[in-house]
């Protein structure tokens, strides 16, 4: 039987990028991957190979007129997610970094910006695999990103009408759902809030078709004592989601191959 595999395309702002780091309180680093687990199509750097997936994940995918933030990542949830992942479904990731730190929704509209440099990577990678006779099963968004959109008091209605925008690029060209991990608290003085565009993440996942939580526990972390800094989270925080996002997604998956085989089986 050919072998198969599921690309993922990470994206977002910096909590899907990784910030992660390890603390004498928190003393987690990020897990290495399972054997066979998944790879790194790195579009922007080495366009022409694979690497094994290890953290920082992405950390040379620094595209000047696009997504660049040489120097800026650490730990993700990525490697967590592609083991969960991987542990569920039993099929490898090939896994594609195109996430920017401190960037608005706006910024992710396909308009020269984010997202058509994110869609270049995309192309890039499914490309990549045919010319390698690699079968891709399914293609997958993995999304965290909306803390910029609480700093500029992003209306509810705009966050969904750019969001939805983005989405139907991402699905054009050939993304089929978007798993969905919604953002946290802020931990600083400045007085900035995120219930509204967290709220309005968990409605997108109830009302957007091809959109699915697989995530909302980054808005625990505050009162851990997980965050590192105003915005971003000690390494063990991204395990935890990455953990359950890839669980979650996993679970999805199973189920929708356990939908297709009935009605391949119908059919005959």
């Amino acid at each position: 039987m050919e072998k198969e595999y599921d690309l993922f395309m990470f994206c977002g702002q910096s909590n899907m990028a990784g910030r992660g780091i390890t603390s004498r309180q928190w003393t987690e680093e990020a897990p290495e991957l399972m054997l066979g687990a998944g790879f790194e199509y790195r579009a922007v750097s080495e366009p022409n190979c694979l690497h094994t997936v290890v953290e920082p994940f992405g950390v040379n995918e620094n595209n000047p007129d696009g997504i660049d933030e040489p120097g800026m990542k650490t730990g993700s949830m990525v490697t967590a997610f592609i083991n969960a992942y991987y542990a569920k479904t039993k099929t490898p990731v090939i896994g594609v970094s195109a996430s920017k730190g401190g960037s608005a929704i706006g910024e992710w509209q396909g308009k020269h910006d984010y997202l058509s440099d994110a869609l270049m990577r995309f192309e890039r990678a499914k490309e990549f695999a045919e010319k390698q006779k690699m079968h891709i099963r399914h293609c997958f968004l993995l999304w965290c990103q909306g803390e910029t959109d609480g700093d500029l008091g992003t209306s509810p209605d705009d966050y969904k009408t750019r969001f939805k925008h983005m989405l139907l690029q991402f699905k054009e060209k050939g993304i089929e759902t978007c798993f969905l991990i919604v953002i946290g608290e802020y931990n600083g003085d400045k007085g900035f809030d995120y219930s509204v565009i967290r709220r309005t993440q968990l409605q997108i996942a109830e009302e957007v078709e091809d959109v699915y939580l697989v995530s909302d526990d980054f808005h625990t972390m505050r009162s851990r004592g997980l965050m590192k800094d105003d915005f971003h989270y000690y390494q063990k925080a991204y395990n935890e989601v990455g953990t359950a996002a890839g669980n979650a997604a996993g679970d999805f998956v199973h189920e929708l191959e356990k939908t297709d085989e009935t009605m391949e089986n119908m059919v005959e």
